[in-house]
Order: structure tokens, then sequence, then C-alpha cells
């Protein structure tokens, strides 16, 4: 079988407003609105809702042979359910249809999995209910934000359940081998990897409206004769891209859209392929090898490493002074304050500092609302210290309020394993209660006449010779009255 996997990224972070110096301890909401809806808005109408629309009538068309794959972050669906509460509605139409996969990743679009595993483990959670809530899919996929992999991480999608993870199929991690293969995480060999085809990929999502490249105009028929170029043996095409792709970063009078149009049938038509989601791929497909992956990857920039978003000074003096703050966060259960905690965590903030202005230049000017590196440095700093103001005025400041604080987290960490154990444990010692109390009462009955009320007379079925005394037989009556059980059965419960 040679397929191709088609995923789109759709993500939009909440951008911070503009927060002076003297605005620390002054201001506690750090979002610009208006930029926010008018981006949204924007990309929206260019992107969101003509390329759904192209996509489920393809799928319409193609009678369910054509097939794609979404990974929605928790920022992007909060802002589609602010200000175009129409893109959310266009991606469940498509999530009826059967064909289209929406993937797990990371709530906040964050880069938790470098810091922090239980933030990362929880992050995941959220976002796989809110793809159950939303979607009605259970995610068995999962993407890191940014493509962001290794072998460590992958052990750890592997602990949560997922059965296979999608990255970046870098040069410097496959030397001699191809990405069109199935691969398996070197640590826990039940995830399986799949890997991103960079070159393909990046013809559509980069080049495509590039004049000067020596393959414009790019058509779906010359796309498919260059993957009917492929080795036989190479089972898979692993097609990853940023959903803006088709009609923001490459617009429509490029002709993107018509070549999304065409893409499909060329495909049917003249070649061996067809479209796979992820999990339909790892259910099918052998894998070859494990992949090692010792160092983070991503799918950003020429290196395909961290340097995007870690790579200077600033933004790891950022990124350390965020994640310092975990375990006081993790103490409180203040709505507003988790909420800036996952706006905070969001991977674009530490993009926006990146002092790369050479080859990738242009690509980390995308939707950036500063000047420089610097200006967002500053601003983000600026609001991660009134967030410190307010994080530290809601912590508990005695020694015994801490230590209160303290047992309340540890009981929250097991309350969900407690939860989880609690109605077997119940079930199980209700069965074993009736077991043992229901032989004492057959034989203290059979010594004595059977008395009228109570289980004890209905469980012996037999009459004994001579009279109880009044006053056991006072008490007898008593309870049986309002428990419907004999003494015996009483007597045994209650050591």
């Amino acid at each position: 079988m040679k397929t191709i996997c088609l995923y789109f990224q759709v993500h939009q972070p909440f951008r911070l407003r503009r927060f002076r110096f003297f605005d620390i301890g002054n201001e506690q909401y750090y979002y610009d609105d208006y930029l926010n809806e008018s981006i949204v808005r924007k990309v929206a109408n260019h992107c969101y809702l003509p390329a759904n629309k192209i996509i489920l009538d393809l799928i319409k068309k193609h009678q369910g042979k054509f097939k794609v794959s979404f990974s929605i972050s928790g920022m992007a669906l909060e802002q589609f359910e602010l200000y175009a509460p129409e893109v959310l509605e266009s991606f469940q139409k498509l999530a009826q249809t059967g064909q289209v996969e929406f993937l797990a990743e990371t709530y906040a679009h964050s880069l938790a999995s470098l810091k922090d595993r239980e933030e990362f483990e929880m992050q995941v959670k959220m976002h796989a209910e809110r793809m159950k809530t939303l979607f009605g899919q259970e995610p068995t996929a999962f993407r890191n934000t940014e493509h962001i992999y290794s072998d460590e991480i992958g052990a750890m999608v592997a602990d949560m359940g997922y059965r296979v993870m999608l990255t970046e199929g870098a040069k410097h991690v496959l030397g001699w081998k191809s990405p069109n293969f199935l691969y398996a995480n070197a640590i826990n060999p039940k995830l399986k990897v799949l890997l991103r085809n960079f070159k393909l990929s990046d013809d559509i999502a980069f080049r495509f409206s590039n004049k000067s490249w020596g393959e414009w105009p790019l058509t779906a028929e010359k796309f498919v004769s260059w993957i009917n170029t492929i080795p036989p043996r190479e089972e898979v095409l692993n097609l990853f891209m940023d959903y803006e792709t088709y009609g923001e970063h490459q617009w429509a009078d490029t002709g993107i859209f018509k070549f999304l149009k065409a893409l499909p049938a060329n495909v049917f038509d003249k070649s061996t392929y067809q479209f796979s989601t992820p999990s339909e791929i790892a259910g099918k497909l052998y894998v070859v090898s494990a992949i090692h992956v010792p160092y983070p990857i991503s799918w950003a920039d020429e290196e395909r490493d961290l340097t995007a978003w870690l790579g200077n000074p600033l933004q790891e003096e950022a990124f350390n002074k965020l994640y310092s703050l975990t375990d006081k966060i993790r103490n409180l259960d203040d709505p507003g304050l988790k909420k800036d905690w996952y706006y905070l965590q969001n991977s674009d903030h530490f993009y926006y500092m990146c002092t790369k202005f050479f080859s990738d230049g242009s690509v980390h000017s995308y939707f950036n609302p500063y000047n420089s590196p610097y200006d967002a440095f500053i601003n983000y700093m600026n609001v991660l210290s009134d967030f410190m103001i307010r994080l530290n005025a809601a912590l508990p400041s005695t020694s015994e309020e801490k230590e209160l604080a303290r047992l309340y987290q540890m009981v929250r960490e097991k309350d969900e394993v407690i939860k989880k154990y609690e109605e077997k444990i119940r079930l199980g010692a209700a069965s074993a209660g009736k077991s043992a109390s229901r032989a004492p009462a057959q034989r203290k009955v059979s010594s004595r006449k059977k008395e009228g009320t109570g289980t004890a007379g209905k469980s012996s079925g037999k009459k004994t010779g001579g009279k109880p005394a009044p006053a056991v037989r006072k008490k007898s009556g008593k309870k049986a009255s309002s428990t419907g059980k004999s003494p015996g059965t009483r007597k045994r419960s209650s050591k």
C-alpha cells in the first residue's frame, strides 16, 4: 500500500497588548483583543472557511477516499469560539464525514515537553478532552508543538497511550534513511513515528508562489509526477504543513486553492497512491526500524532544532523564568491565574524573540506584532512580572498556610487515583459483607423458634423448639422492622 498522509496544523496565539513597565502591579489584562480578533477574522475568511469547504466537497466528490488530518491548538479553539464560531462549525462538519482525524497536542501550544512532564501531560489531557467534546473523537495520534520530538518525548507520549506521533524528517537525524517509511520510538517501540517529507511539503507551503523557483508554477499534475518517482518500496508520503498555507501564506490568486482542488483526482487517476490518516497508517503499515533522536528536533527553520524558541539568551531567560513558577501555580485553584498561565506558555511568545533574520527571517515575521525581538522580550517580561506579583499575592503566606497548601496538593494528586478504585473497593466490600453475614444468621436462627420478621426467619426455613427470651424478642423485633436484617447479620456487620 502506498499512501499520502496530508496533515494541517491550525494555531492562533493570544497576542499580548503593549504592557509598559509602569503597568506592572497596576494592570491585570494582558491581551490585545482587537488585534487577535482582526487576525482570526482575516485568516478565517482567507483560509479556514474556503479551505474547509473545498475539503468537505472533495470528501463528498471522492466518496470518502480523500482523507486529511488536523491538529488545532486549544488557543485557536478558544478564539474560534470568541471571534469566528462559523469556523468551528465548519471543522465539526468535517469531523462528521468520518474521513478527517483530529490529533492531540498541547492545549497551550507550549514547550512544556522540554521542561515539565507533569505540565505536559496535563495539557495533552486537556486538549484530548476538548477534541472529544467538540468533534466526538478520542485522539490516538499525537503531534507535539511545532513537531518537537526526541526519544524521551516520544516515550512520554507512548506512556500516555498514543499509538503514533508526527515529527520532522530532519536530515541530520535520518542520514541516509528515507522519511517515506513508518518508524518507531527508540525507547518505546509501541509508539509509531511518521516523518515529514520536508522537501515536497515545503514545495507547497513555501515555494508554491515563488516565481524565481525553477519549478514555478507548481500544478497538481506536476506534483503527482514527482511522487511517482519515489521508489516503490517507500510506502508513505507525509505532507505536513500549516493550514494557513492555503489562502493566507499563499494567497488565493497564486492558484493554491486550484492546486488543492485538483490534487486528489490527479493522485487517484495518475498514481498508485491513496490518502490515509495517521492512525490508519499506524494500523496498516509495518515499522521498518527505530528512529534515534537523542536531542530534540522540530520542523522550524533550516536547522530543524529548538533555536527558533530557545536560541538566544533573551528566549532562555524568559523560558526559565516562566517555568520556575510551575510549583507555585500547582498549589492554586484560581481560574484567572490558571488561564493566564496557559496563555503565557504559548510558544509564539518565545518565537517573536528570535534574532535569526537571515534565511528564515520572513517566516518569523508572520503575524508578528513586534518591531524587534527585544520589544517582544521586554513586553513579555513586563507581563510575566505582573503575573508573578498576582501569583505571589495569591499564595499562602504563613508557614501553617504553606503546609496546608502542600497537604492539599498531595491530596489533590492522589484524589484521581483514589476515585478510580473507590467504586471497585465499595462493591467488593459490600459483596464480602453480604456473604459473611448470611451464614451466622442461619446458624443462630436454627437454634430457636423461627421469628416472623427479618431475613433470618426466611433464610432458616425451619421451626425450632422453645421460645426465645422476651428481651431478645423485643430487641429483635425493633431492629428487624427498621432494617429488615437479623440480629446475626447486625452483629457480624458491626465488627
